[in-house]
């Protein structure tokens, strides 16, 4: 599970020797899935106990020994022993916060990747694929995935992925959990299309949260997508030695969904950016209409308080200064006929002016 905490290496490791096993207090027991094939023949045991993964070696032409779980070092330890696998690597493969990478060894190849995990948010964990002649190893942190796809065409024996090596199944591996991002970014295409709308039409705060909330699912699988895009890329061009011309004249095709899902991303985080402006400017406008309002009104209501305030005086009528029309009989009509043509002349103005209403020269 990707955290912000896991970005760095965890303290309980600091100090420990190269290659040393420690796993994580949150990985759950491992379970062996165990898959050998040739082009004739396929054998599947669903929960396969250890001896007979390490003893199904040479059985058939290839073998794909899936440990789900990370919980038993002694298992992985024993696994990498079998098959010659790299310290190092081993580590790795239970230090959940690696970069997607490819590493070579003498015999064999490691490669770890950012595999989608399927819920209310985004999420991802690691896969690690040790690759070599005639087999294939991989390590993932729980139950469930997206290589479903993968199985039943070797169940089926349609394709090539029964008639080719290990290096084929490798890439078919790779290349099913870098299109399980296209759906993921299906969906917030959809959602993304649905708050332009929403932010065009009627802009609420919620909005910006949404927004906010699907850039950083965003980041996140730019992170993961980044770095498998250049480990890619090092397969195809470097000639991992593991992987066969054929394997990486597919691997192109890999490196392609992976540069068309970097163009995915960026495009969506910078629409969701725009529609966070958007939303700012048409709260910007919304307030700017608001103190347009009440600045026209305020001004209209500035000759009316004018002229209330100067008949409230009540200055002495008889007076060679006083003010007479305080005794007519219509001076309280007239008053309010005066305030009254006083204001309409105003709005009359407002509105030849452009500033209310759709007439008037600007």
């Amino acid at each position: 599970m990707t955290r912000i905490s896991g970005l760095m290496r965890p303290a309980s490791h600091a100090g420990l020797s190269p290659g040393a096993l420690v796993a994580d207090p949150a990985s759950i027991r491992p379970t062996i899935r165990l898959i050998a094939y040739s082009p004739d023949d396929i054998v599947e045991i669903q929960d396969c106990d250890i001896e007979s993964a390490l003893a199904a070696r040479g059985s058939r032409d290839v073998v794909w020994i899936d440990v789900v779980g990370l919980g038993d070092v002694e298992l992985i330890a024993r696994i990498g022993r079998a098959f010659g696998l790299h310290h190092l690597a081993l580590e790795d493969v239970v230090n959940l916060m690696q970069r997607p990478k490819v590493e070579e060894f003498d015999d064999h190849a490691f490669i770890v990747l950012r595999m989608m995990v399927h819920g209310r948010r985004p999420e991802t964990e690691q896969m690690s694929i040790f690759v070599g002649e005639g087999f294939v190893i991989s390590f993932q942190e729980r139950p469930g995935d997206c290589l479903d796809a993968v199985r039943r065409r070797l169940r089926r024996g349609r394709g090539r992925v029964r008639r080719e090596g290990a290096d084929y199944l490798a890439y078919a591996l790779i290349d099913a959990i870098v299109d399980g991002y296209f759906p993921v970014l299906e969906a917030f295409g959809e959602e993304i299309e649905q708050l332009e709308d929403e932010v065009l039409d009627s802009p609420r705060p919620e909005h910006v949260h949404r927004l906010h909330g699907i850039k950083r699912d965003l980041l996140l699988i730019r992170r993961a997508l980044w770095p498998t895009r250049d480990m890619v890329n090092i397969i195809v061009r470097d000639e991992v030695e593991v992987f066969g011309r054929q394997a990486r004249t597919f691997m192109r095709d890999v490196y392609d969904h992976s540069v068309q899902l970097m163009d995915v991303v960026e495009t969506y985080r910078e629409i969701a950016s725009g529609l966070v402006e958007v939303y700012l400017s048409s709260q910007s406008a919304r307030m700017n209409e608001v103190m347009k309002v009440l600045t026209i009104i305020s001004t209209i209501f500035i000759p009316l308080g004018f002229l209330a305030g100067l008949w409230g005086m009540n200055f002495e009528h008889d007076s060679m200064f006083g003010m007479p029309e305080l005794q007519w009989k219509y001076g309280y009509p007239a008053a309010l006929g005066l305030m009254l043509a006083v204001a309409l002349s105003l709005l009359w103005y407002f509105r030849r002016k452009g500033w209310i209403g759709r007439g008037g020269d600007q």
